[in-house]
């Protein structure tokens, strides 16, 4: 037994090495004091951290599919390029700590030791073959997410977004929990290969059990995901958090959860049957509510942030079809628009942290006449909204096409025609933010700080796979093709 667990620590380096990496960073911070602001060392060290992690996980995509520590965790291409967007997440998000003004300075390190806990549990989520190892890595994931969302203790918008988030959380966990139990209590088992099993001799009464429980179970899931109903705390959270918590909150819960509901689905309802029809319908109402729920409430908008946290909504609704239609071509979907969707995120949240910092708010007003000002940003900026609003040829539109063309395979024809009417809505507040950078005149022609030449360099660096990706998406939609989940 001893042997089989160190043969399995073999296979965990980069989770290992993220745990290495926070407890390492907790030491560093030990030895500053308080009235030292420069944290040199201790980003470099985070850096260093993150990159190694992302390092490790690359050299792992092309390994052959296994199962450690006795079936609980899965190793495969699918959940170690899931780890890799969630790790590129996490060290985008640190950074943009290290230069936002949005966080106090002493805070900084509490922020990325953290950000690299929340890490460890979406890979654990994203890797889970096994119930109670899916519930750690959602708890994980979720307790130091609510130490975030209050990260500024003396804002009362902020203590607010940490309480409402752990209140949300709180209850979504419980009713998960609830679920969980009654799957055990009706499948004998919590392994997931031994459940799927288990699930192709299910009788009618059992299945009676099953659909209900497995619906409380994705509260859980659809509560990380911010899909609607479980959308609730996502703007009010987003907007009372610092914006690097808010752009890392947009990126790794969410691309966990997806992780996560992509291999319950491939792995438990690819088979034809009630449970089948069950579980897709209810991921087709949810999917479509929270698309339209997350865009026409983006509209109404003033505060830039809140706007990209409705938009975040929809683009979480607009992944889970590729989610629900259950099959290779559906997951390869869910990964290159997790992948374009983790670029565009950084990108527009680093200009709006930027601005934020000089103006104090980040109101739509604050962008008149950016192209005057500073014209990269502005530029990489409009392409940003292009691409989520889904324009072509922009790494967006691809996206959506992938997802749209997976669906229509499935011929789902309505869930299509609502997505299309979506990416048509989304167009009215994209193309706000672009009117008022290049047709408005600029309010004042003060420098923004935040916009320093190496900023505006990695904000540039970050559009340009926004571009790359939608006119050469061949080569990445070939390494998402590959990343197939393991299904033993």
């Amino acid at each position: 037994m001893g042997a089989n667990y160190l043969a399995s620590l073999s296979h965990y380096v980069p989770e290992l090495l993220a745990c290495v990496t926070m407890f390492g960073l907790i030491l560093i911070e030990a030895t500053y004091k308080e009235s030292q602001k420069e944290r040199g060392l201790f980003f470099l060290a985070s850096y260093l951290g993150l990159a190694s992690i992302a390092f490790f996980l690359f050299t792992e995509l092309q390994a052959e599919p296994l199962t450690i520590f006795t079936n609980s965790i899965i190793i495969d291409s699918f959940s170690t390029l899931s780890k890799i967007i969630m790790t590129l997440g996490t060290l985008g998000a640190v950074y943009l700590c290290s230069q936002s003004k949005d966080i106090e300075e002493h805070l900084k390190p509490e922020f990325a030791i953290m950000a690299v806990g929340v890490l460890i549990g979406g890979m654990l989520l994203s890797s889970a073959n096994n119930m109670l190892v899916l519930f750690i890595g959602v708890e994980t994931l979720s307790i130091l997410s609510y130490v975030l969302a209050s990260l500024r203790k003396g804002d009362e918008r902020s203590s607010e977004a940490g309480l409402k988030y752990s209140l949300y959380g709180g209850i979504s966990s419980g009713i998960m929990l609830f679920g969980l139990s009654h799957i055990f209590g009706t499948l004998g088992t919590i392994n997931f290969t031994e459940m799927a099993i288990v699930l192709k001799s299910v009788s009618t009464v059992q299945i009676s059990i099953l659909l209900p429980s497995f619906l409380l179970f994705f509260a859980g899931i659809g509560y990380k995901i911010a899909c609607v109903p479980f959308h609730m705390w996502a703007p009010d959270v987003y907007e009372g958090s610092p914006l690097p918590v808010t752009t890392f909150f947009s990126i790794v819960p969410k691309v966990a959860g997806l992780a996560a509901l992509v291999r319950i689905s491939t792995t438990f309802f690819s088979d034809p049957g009630a449970l089948n029809i069950g579980w897709v319908g209810t991921l087709s109402v949810v999917a479509a509510l929270t698309m339209t729920v997350g865009n026409i409430s983006a509209i109404g908008q003033r505060s830039v942030k809140r706007m990209l946290a409705y938009s975040s909504i929809s683009h979480a609704g607009m992944m889970m079809l590729g989610v629900l239609v259950i099959s290779e071509i559906g997951t390869r979907s869910v990964l290159f628009y997790s992948i374009t969707y983790l670029f565009m995120t950084l990108g527009a949240f680093y200009v709006v942290n930027f601005v934020n910092d000089k103006y104090g708010n980040d109101h739509f007003e604050r962008f008149n006449g950016l192209v005057y000002r500073y014209p990269m940003m502005a530029i990489v900026m409009t392409i940003i909204m292009f691409s989520l609003a889904g324009i072509p040829p922009f790494s967006g539109f691809v996206a959506k096409f992938h997802i749209l063309s997976a669906v229509l395979l499935k011929k789902y024809y309505v869930l299509a025609l609502i997505a299309g009417l979506n990416s048509v809505i989304s167009l009215y507040y994209y193309m706000k933010i672009v009117r008022l950078m290049i047709l408005k005149p600029a309010e004042s022609e003060e420098s923004i700080a935040g916009f320093s030449y190496l900023n505006q360099a990695i904000v540039c660096a970050l559009g340009i796979p926004v571009v790359f990706l939608g006119l050469f998406w061949e080569k990445v939609l070939i390494i998402a093709d590959g990343a197939k989940v393991f299904v033993q």
